[in-house]
């Protein structure tokens, strides 16, 4: 192969690598693709005509007088007065129950103590209901003349008026009587230790210590602590204060087997009896002087000191002239015969 001079030889193309040639013309010409128009089509029509129907009759619905809340129906409440309740809600007069939140109305129920959880429905046409879940009563504390429902956790949650529900009358009734126990109320919280002690011995009964009382009273003060006594007035029971650590509530059931003992053949005849433990007790009979389960040491009287004499001090006598006595006439001296 020649090659003019100056010019590099051609190298020899490889097998495979020549690009195709493509002839132009000889292929068929595709019709472009029209694209449907954006226009109002009939289907397209009868859905919006569909939308607005739907937003007329809503409408309708709200401003309608045929869905306003006419009735509330509220179930669950033993403790909480329905009146409360309803206060609590404050449902609008003639609200339409299409514009009625329920969440937001079972919200306004968590501030009343006596409610621990609550559901709101609505029931077309009218009515609105609500359920609640009242915290669960296990014993009735008096203070001062005023009674409060405790529930497990030691919380004060209602207060009892002067018409209680039937319920009320199966519970334990504590009747404290310390000092500090004045600024108790709805809201305050027992400490464990008491409320342990008091759920004890409140879930006693007369045939638990064998007696032939009707009932029992029971009490707790700053003088002696928790005290069981006999209804009718018969005998009075100390079991004194607890504590979590010295003197805890665990003995508790040893006092009550302790105080069956001392009752067993005896009870018309025993006043005061005083627990000092679960194994150690005392009575005294009916009539006796009662004195403290924890006496107060008194101090010896001091002596009192006797008034010292005072000298009477005796009249001095006046001076008085003693007459000096007259001197004596000689005797004459007498002639001598």
């Amino acid at each position: 192969m020649t090659t003019r001079r100056g010019q590099p030889a051609a190298r020899p193309a490889r097998p495979g690598a020549q690009r195709p040639t493509i002839r132009r013309g000889s292929g068929r010409r595709t019709r472009p693709v029209r694209r449907a128009s954006a226009g109002l089509t009939p289907v397209r029509a009868g859905a919006l005509l569909a939308l607005l129907a739907a937003l007329a009759g809503l409408y309708g619905l709200i401003a309608s007088s045929a869905f306003e809340a006419r009735r509330t129906e509220i179930t669950g409440a033993v403790w909480t007065p329905q009146d409360q309740i309803a206060a609590a809600l404050a449902i609008p007069s003639g609200q339409n129950l299409f514009t009625v939140n329920p969440a937001a109305l079972a919200r306004r129920l968590d501030g009343i103590p006596a409610i621990q959880a609550a559901s709101v429905t609505v029931a077309l046409p009218d009515e609105i209901k609500v359920a609640v879940t009242e915290r669960q009563a296990l014993v009735v504390w008096q203070v001062a003349g005023q009674r409060y429902l405790v529930d497990d956790t030691g919380l004060l949650f209602a207060e009892l008026g002067g018409q209680p529900p039937a319920a009320a009358a199966a519970l334990p009734v504590i009747d404290d009587e310390r000092a500090l126990s004045t600024s108790l109320g709805v809201g305050s919280t027992l400490d464990p230790v008491t409320l342990d002690a008091a759920l004890r011995l409140g879930s006693l009964t007369p045939a638990d210590l064998g007696s032939s009382a009707t009932g029992l009273a029971i009490k707790v003060d700053d003088a002696d602590g928790f005290t069981v006594s006999s209804v009718p007035a018969g005998w009075d029971a100390v079991f004194g204060f607890y504590t979590p650590t010295l003197r805890t509530t665990d003995l508790i059931p040893g006092q009550v087997r302790l105080l069956r003992s001392l009752l067993y053949g005896r009870e018309s005849k025993v006043g005061r009896i005083i627990l000092a433990d679960d194994h150690s007790g005392t009575y005294l009979p009916r009539g006796s002087l009662m004195p403290s389960a924890t006496p107060t040491p008194t101090a010896a009287p001091r002596a009192t000191p006797r008034p010292t004499p005072r000298p009477t001090p005796r009249p001095t006598p006046s001076a008085t002239l003693t007459p000096k006595p007259s001197p004596t006439a000689k005797p004459s001296a007498t002639a001598k015969p």
